[in-house]
């Protein structure tokens, strides 16, 4: 186990499984029964005991606990089934930091928990920082993957909830502000789309399955820049026209590697086409125009830019939210006028 893992100890797993998913909301959990020795867990973050503590076998497992090297650094909090105050004496002298009910929601239980381990940071936080590392491991697979072969699109859809889930906790500023912190320009930018779309489909207020479906999307709409060069894709400045012609192939050969995987749905196969097309026809690469460019494709386009815009690159600053929205308005004509008004209130409270 490594030093972020938290334990939940059970005695009844079925039980325990709201609570053990509400912990690996904020970091990554273990479960154990009250059989543990303890002596090959490693370090610990902290411990969750939802057991019955009147049971021989409980009280042997904490007291375990309770005389392991470190522990004194652990925080333990115990689920008590019991309101008398022997319980809690009980249970502190099991060594329990902090004693909750058993019935008390496993949302609050985390936010005990995260106010016990990690006082300087919240349950969105913590979210946030969790969401974006297991999208930031999907995607590295993901373009690993595509470089030669085809993608698992299962596992693509595994990438989803993440995002949304960040979204969702956290706000979009928690999650560009985690996002940057990746050190690949092309995750990075795939990560800031997916949380950018996720967070304009929420406020556009779309059907589940429409959110669902803008961010897969925008998650594997630049999957063909796996096959450009790097030389082209990383170069530190401006592309040279012949460079640009390179990198444009992109969206064709994304398209390529989406069709060729199987099980990709027409919206993802069109926005990773034709997220560069312009309303006046002036985009890339089948130069589309006006009612050629399907409304989720539209939506994309915007989102794409404007991450592409506040992005932080080697050969220029990032542009604040107000610049990067400033110049979405004044690409009228190219981009749908009224999604970008709809598009500046969804992330209006971006810095």
């Amino acid at each position: 186990m490594n030093a972020g893992v938290i334990v939940v100890v059970s005695d009844r797993p079925d039980r325990s499984q709201p609570l053990v998913d509400a912990v690996r909301s904020v970091a990554e959990c273990r479960v154990v029964g009250t059989d543990e020795t303890w002596n090959q867990t490693g370090p610990l973050r902290g411990v969750i005991a939802d057991i019955t503590l009147s049971r021989p076998e409980a009280k042997r497992c904490l007291r375990l606990l309770s005389g392991r090297p470190g522990r004194a650094r652990t925080p333990l909090i115990c689920l008590t089934r019991g309101s008398g105050e022997s319980t809690f004496t009980e249970a502190r002298n099991l060594g329990a930091t902090l004693c909750l009910s058993a019935l008390a929601e496993p949302r609050l239980v985390v936010g005990s928990l995260v106010r016990e381990v990690w006082p300087d940071k919240s349950v969105a936080d913590l979210v946030v920082t969790r969401e974006a590392q297991r999208a930031g491991s999907l995607m590295t697979n993901l373009f690993t993957s595509a470089q030669t072969g085809a993608i698992d699109m299962p596992s693509v859809e595994r990438g989803v909830d993440p995002v949304l889930g960040a979204i969702q906790e956290g706000g979009l500023s928690r999650w560009l502000d985690e996002v940057w912190a990746h050190d690949d320009v092309t995750f990075q930018h795939c990560l800031l789309v997916s949380g950018v779309a996720a967070a304009f489909a929420q406020k556009l207020g779309l059907s589940a399955a429409d959110k669902q479906l803008m961010t897969r999307a925008a998650l594997v709409h630049d999957v063909g820049k796996s096959r450009i060069p790097h030389a082209v894709l990383n170069k530190p400045g401006r592309l040279d026209d012949d460079e640009r012609a390179v990198m444009q192939t992109h969206a064709p050969i994304g398209h390529e590697i989406l069709s060729a995987s199987g099980g990709c749905d027409p919206v993802t196969l069109a926005v990773t086409r034709h997220h560069h097309e312009m309303l006046d026809g002036s985009g890339y690469p089948d130069g589309l125009s006006a009612d050629e460019i399907a409304d989720p494709v539209r939506l994309l386009t915007i989102c794409d830019i404007y991450a592409a815009l506040i992005e932080r690159r080697p050969y220029k600053s990032p542009m604040s939210s107000r610049e990067a929205l400033s110049i979405l308005s004044g690409m009228e004509g190219k981009l749908e006028g009224g999604l970008v008004q709809a598009f500046g209130r969804a992330v209006q409270d971006v810095a």
